[in-house]
């Protein structure tokens, strides 16, 4: 197998293609040959030794991909070899082939794209976990969405719609608003040329959004807060722009208003049966048209670096994604 092995993470130029042994599954794991794999923002830091989760060195990032089992351990009934699976296991995506643990594949219906499937397990899950069951979003709601023309931003778009709400895109740019109206989007702003706060205000008629949901963070936090409706749930999902910001409470007294953090790893691993429904449902949306992520490019597993720096350059709407021959 070859794979983008991190020996050491200072940064994107740690990584190198290598020829490695390719593994054996254990007891209770499957060996995935890769098809595709997606670039998420944390796979980002953990090669700059920035994220949360830090993996023993060396190891290979990418945590989320798609592709077929063929090879299975001791004690795995769900799947079996020749079957199309989705992955979300932290690392070892960037890749040929990857043993994981089996209770981590989700198996893909008939029909459901490899290059779509990469793009959607933590995209989708978080968000569908954010919004539904986290922030309770309602029928007839108004959902703020930051950094909306983003890969969980494009999946709060949809499911918002797809849950029968309002929703309102903020992105840093025209073309990502225009992106954002294209999937479903209700309203847009641009909040690099208008100000947050009075098109909140226009739009909502003085009243503010029923739920945010910000994988942004930074600055623009507190006067988002400072917008919401009355019993508003504020959802914490990430720290895109880099700094994480500190909010004054008195604002979540003032409003009524609930600061929830969203954490969907931690709730696959607490939750497993109420994670795999969800999951099945989606499943159910996707082949339903609900939801379909956007992708933004496709480039080869080999072009990792590429894929790294277009990242880093902040346009990319939706997804990228990495293809195996």
């Amino acid at each position: 197998m070859h794979a983008w092995l991190c020996e050491n993470p200072t940064g994107v130029d740690a990584v190198a293609w290598k020829e490695l042994p390719t593994p054996e599954p254990g007891a209770g794991e499957v060996r995935v040959a890769i098809k595709a794999a997606s670039l998420n923002f944390p796979d980002l830091l953990v090669v700059q030794n920035k994220y949360q989760m830090k993996p023993t060195p060396p190891f290979v990032p990418g945590s989320e991909f798609a592709g077929v089992v063929d090879a299975v351990g001791s004690g795995v009934s769900h799947v079996k070899v020749g079957d199309a699976v989705a992955a979300f296991s932290g690392t070892g995506g960037f890749a040929t082939h990857a043993c994981l643990k089996a209770e981590l594949v989700m198996p893909l219906p008939r029909g459901f794209a490899f290059d779509d499937a990469a793009a959607f397990v933590l995209t989708y899950a978080t968000t569908h976990h954010g919004l539904l069951d986290r922030g309770a979003l309602k029928a007839g709601e108004t959902l703020l969405v930051l950094g909306a023309a983003g890969g969980v931003g494009t999946a709060a778009v949809q499911i918002g719609k797809a849950a029968g709400a309002r929703v309102i895109a903020a992105a840093s740019s025209d073309e990502k608003c225009a992106l954002c109206r294209e999937i479903g989007a209700d309203e847009t702003i641009n909040y690099s040329s208008a100000n947050l706060r009075d098109e909140l205000k226009r739009l909502t008629a003085g009243k503010g959004p029923d739920v945010v949901y910000d994988p942004v963070g930074g600055d623009l936090a507190e006067p988002v807060f400072r917008s919401i409706a009355w019993r508003g749930r504020y959802l914490v999902v990430g720290f895109a722009q880099g700094g994480i910001p500190s909010l004054p409470l008195n604002l979540a007294l003032l409003k009524g208003a609930s600061l929830v953090g969203v954490f969907w790893g931690d709730f696959a691993r607490r939750e497993p049966q109420a994670n795999a429904r969800m999951l099945g449902e989606l499943a159910q949306w996707y082949a339903q048209g609900k939801v379909k992520p956007v992708i933004d490019s496709r480039l080869p597993m080999r072009a990792l670096p590429e894929a790294f720096a277009r990242m880093g350059t902040r346009k990319v709407r939706g997804k990228l994604v990495l293809l195996n021959d």
